[in-house]
């Protein structure tokens, strides 16, 4: 039996492929954009891991999702419509409904209205940094996603999501006001 080698070389001159051909170097902006992103879904699992299975199902789905993202992200802007035939890059109806996951939850809880200092629990502070992560990879996407994609505006909408998340796992969030309400008192 032949194994597949994990190790190509073929990136050992600073070059990455695209999807459906084409090199670049790897340090270009459609490189960095799919690998923020890619870290995006890690933090995302790192989340997944320490959370209960209501989260779980959440996450595990949003982490799927992603590997459309970078998918659209990866592929040469000549090419990216291939993706659309196959069924393969994000869409207006997955904005959509990354919008009635935020609406489901947030009726779920009394979202806090003003600054929050993460860290409440484990869950929550994962989900913050991932948060975090997904919005460098919506910026990093500003430069590379096609006209009338809809890779910045899902992962807009997922940081959204993962800070209402965070919010909602905590139960509740310590804010600045309590900080300062704390520190007056101690």
């Amino acid at each position: 039996m032949t194994e597949a080698r994990v190790y190509t070389r073929r990136g050992d001159d600073g070059t990455t492929g695209l999807l459906y051909g084409g090199r670049v170097p790897k340090d270009s902006p459609a490189p960095m954009a799919y690998g923020d992103v890619d870290e995006a879904q890690a933090a995302i699992g790192l989340a997944r891991a320490a959370a209960g299975p209501e989260m779980d199902a959440i996450l595990v789905g949003l982490e799927c999702d992603l590997w459309l993202v970078m998918a659209e992200l990866a592929c040469s802007p000549d090419k990216v419509d291939q993706l659309g035939e196959s069924g393969s890059r994000p869409t207006s109806a997955m904005v959509t409904a990354l919008e009635g996951l935020i609406d489901d939850v947030s009726e779920r809880f009394d979202p806090p209205t003003e600054f929050v200092v993460p860290g409440e629990d484990e869950v929550s502070a994962r989900l913050d940094v991932a948060r975090t992560v997904c919005r460098r990879a919506e910026r990093s996407a500003l430069s590379v996603a096609a006209d009338g994609s809809s890779v910045v505006s899902y992962l807009n909408r997922l940081s959204d999501l993962l800070w209402i998340l965070a919010r909602w796992q905590e139960g509740g969030s310590l804010t600045a006001r309590s900080v300062a309400d704390r520190s007056a008192t101690d």
